[in-house]
């Protein structure tokens, strides 16, 4: 039956007119421009570093650029809506001058930053909190007409880490999909990802239960994205860092698409496009 639901999974999106197919599973790259992101090789202080990163990404094999200027690590430092907004408008202008086929994503849970990065060029918006940090973030993104991704998690990156305690946990997260799905969906907004949001109100064992049960999302017959690049579910298992965590991710990231996962957001670009091909060759039959 998942499989069945699989195959009937919407696998287009209009991105300003522009159909992009997630028939084969793509890869979207992080570009941080903020000093307090987890994994410190991931920051970029200037434009012209957010350039050379978007080269990267570009070049890796990356289709989708997600810029965030507001780290939602764990006990992550606030940073105000002046600040996000100058930082991702500068970036947007930038990259979409020099890299105009680019898909630009936009990391934020701010309407107004959502707002003013669409206007300069950006493409997408990637929501951690799926509308409830700011009330007005659906009717935003439903005026403006773009693809709108949407993370489970609980609370804020402040505090998300003392509401992991679920009765079951799986069941809760399809209701709460369910839920704002209802939402969006009379407003009018069409293309919606989903990201189950690995690390977000989760414990490391129900981020592994969340692995498992990733097919459970086949219900909503959407793009599924899969956010698990160098996380602590991996190098707190392992052992080491975020920096000794790209074999574990490939490994996790091989088991996601496994599970039917459209997009994989990662650090490591490259090593991801490879693990979709790795991936799709052991699907394809020999003629």
């Amino acid at each position: 039956m998942a499989k069945d639901t699989f195959l009937n999974r919407k696998t287009t999106l209009n991105v300003k007119g522009r159909l992009v197919d997630l028939s084969v599973p793509a890869v979207m790259g992080i570009l941080n421009l903020t000093s307090d992101s987890f994994y410190s090789k991931s920051r970029t202080g200037t434009v012209d570093q957010a350039l050379i990163r978007s080269a990267e990404i570009i070049e890796g094999g990356g289709m989708f650029i997600d810029i965030g200027a507001y780290s939602s690590r764990p006990g992550a430092a606030d940073v105000s809506a002046a600040e996000e907004t100058e930082k991702i408008v500068t970036a947007v202008e930038a990259i979409s001058k020099d890299f105009p086929d680019a898909l630009l994503s936009i990391d934020t849970f701010r309407a107004g930053v959502a707002r003013a990065a669409v206007e300069a060029g950006a493409h997408i918006i990637n929501d951690i909190s799926a509308g409830e940090m700011d009330e007005t973030m659906f009717e935003t993104v439903a005026n403006l007409n773009v693809p709108y991704l949407m993370m489970h998690m609980r609370g804020t990156p402040q505090t998300m880490q003392q509401q992991t305690r679920y009765q079951d946990m799986m069941p809760e997260i399809v209701s709460y999909f369910s839920q704002k799905l209802s939402v969006l969906k009379k407003l009018g907004l069409k293309d919606i990802i989903l990201d189950p949001g690995f690390g977000f109100a989760k414990t490391l064992d129900q981020n592994y239960e969340l692995l498992r049960q990733l097919h459970d999302l086949d219900i909503f017959e959407l793009p599924v994205l899969a956010g698990l690049s160098r996380k602590s579910m991996i190098y707190k298992f392992l052992g080491g860092g975020p920096e000794d965590a790209l074999n574990g991710t490939t490994a996790l990231n091989t088991i996601a698409l496994m599970k039917g996962t459209n997009i994989l957001r990662v650090h490591d670009v490259r090593a991801a496009a490879e693990c979709i091909a790795l991936f799709r060759k052991t699907q394809q039959k020999n003629s």
